[in-house]
């Protein structure tokens, strides 16, 4: 009888040890599958290798869990979440806004950042598009933004069109479009549009430097960008949390994201993904 309690204790502690959860396997083999869009400066492909914001970010963090290899995934923006719900990859690391509505499908970590939108012109601005809601009021005024960008939300809520958005698989298709006129301007987060145009053959384009930030009850709407799991795996998000929290604090979180071009306003503040995921 003792033989057989203990038996069965030890199979119990096995099989929570080894439960087959991704952060378990992931630990176990030292090895994690993330997906990201070729977007900067949140995630990119750069001279072979995947690099940015977030996928630095996520590097740490899985380091000081023993995992040092990521293989990345690159997909359309808009085929992330999905590809993470079907077991394309375990985490998605691409700088990705939590929204209410995104909450729905994944689970997201605490921010990592909280930035602006941006809106880029030709030359001039020869529409004077200074704002959303410039583009809203002139019919005929056209903008080009990246396919599942949370832009496109924005927009719409500030009356812009769905004639007027030109969806476009990526940045630099958007910067193509506005440069062979297709469209009047182009929109993203702030240190993706600069980053863009940096590496970008921009000529002809300015960023609208008094650009008037979307609102939602009198205040300017800031993204909060995060990595995303599955729903099954609470065991990942809450240590990948823990991390990021011990980061902040030291100030290794900035240090990440200084070169890639966030300043210190950019830093997330007290705020969860579960507030943000009810909209507060």
């Amino acid at each position: 009888m003792l033989i057989l309690t203990l038996s069965i204790a030890g199979c119990g502690n096995l099989d929570l040890a080894s439960s087959g959860s991704t952060f378990e396997k992931a630990k176990d083999s030292g090895k994690v599958v993330v997906g990201f869009a070729n977007e900067k400066p949140y995630a990119y492909k750069e001279g072979g290798k995947v690099t940015g914001e977030a996928v630095e970010v996520a590097k740490a963090i899985l380091k000081k869990q023993g995992i040092n290899e990521i293989e990345p995934v690159l997909t359309d923006f808009g085929s992330l979440i999905p590809g993470l719900k079907a077991g394309r990859f375990d985490i998605i690391t691409a700088g990705m806004y939590i929204t209410p509505e995104r909450c729905k499908e994944v689970d997201f970590a605490n921010p990592e950042y909280s930035i602006g939108e941006a809106l880029a012109v030709k030359k001039g601005n020869p529409k004077k598009l200074k704002s959303y809601k410039d583009i809203a009021d002139n019919p005929k005024a056209t903008v080009a933004v990246m396919k599942g960008g949370i832009e496109e939300s924005y927009m719409k809520n500030e009356g812009v069109k769905e004639e007027q958005i030109k969806i476009v698989p990526d940045q630099p298709s958007a910067v193509s479009a506005l440069q062979a006129g297709r469209v009047d301007a182009i929109t993203m987060t702030g240190p993706s549009l600069r980053s863009m145009l940096e590496s970008a053959n921009s000529k002809g384009i300015e960023v609208v430097e008094d650009f008037k930030q979307p609102q939602a009850d009198g205040e300017d709407i800031r993204g909060y960008g995060a990595a995303a799991f599955r729903g099954e795996d609470e065991d990942f998000k809450k240590v990948y949390n823990e991390e990021l929290e011990k980061m902040k604090k030291s100030g290794e979180l900035y240090d990440i994201l200084k070169p890639f071009g966030f300043t210190k306003d950019d830093l997330p503040p007290e705020k969860t993904a579960e507030q943000l995921c009810k909209g507060k």
